[in-house]
């Protein structure tokens, strides 16, 4: 599935992957109705990841349902964005690794200076299904 992740993201919007622009993150709340809030993101090269705090309700809805969008506007050219739709799994992160991360990506920090004593954190990892793209 590796390849097939790659080949769907077009060349011309990597750079999008590789920004500090905030990704919007959709999934589908238990009334049905959309959600949606700005996240940090990484890119591996083959899933999109974010953390997320268990108590999340973004994270109570990818347990029940496992659809997701997640859009990137470019933030020189506002008419210009990336929309990866597809399904998340949600993996364990007990060391913040992902949050530490995306702390130097976003913050220029080595760690997360926001941790909680006792909060758990997980990496939700986004498949790409499909792409739109302007």
């Amino acid at each position: 599935m590796r390849d097939q992740a790659k080949s769907i993201i077009p060349t011309s919007h990597l750079d999008l992957l590789a920004s500090t622009a905030l990704a919007n993150v959709a999934t589908i709340g238990p009334d049905g109705a959309p959600q949606v809030n700005p996240v940090w993101f990484d890119w591996d090269g083959t899933h999109l990841r974010f953390g997320q705090i268990t108590t999340r309700q973004k994270v109570r809805n990818l347990q029940r349902d496992s659809r997701i969008a997640v859009a990137i506007i470019d933030l020189a050219n506002p008419t210009r964005y990336l929309e990866i739709r597809g399904v998340a799994r949600l993996m364990p992160d007990p060391e913040a690794e992902l949050t530490d991360r995306l702390a130097k990506k976003y913050l220029g920090l080595d760690r997360f200076p926001y941790l909680q004593p006792g909060e758990e954190r997980i990496q939700v990892v986004v498949e790409p299904r499909r792409v739109t793209y302007q």
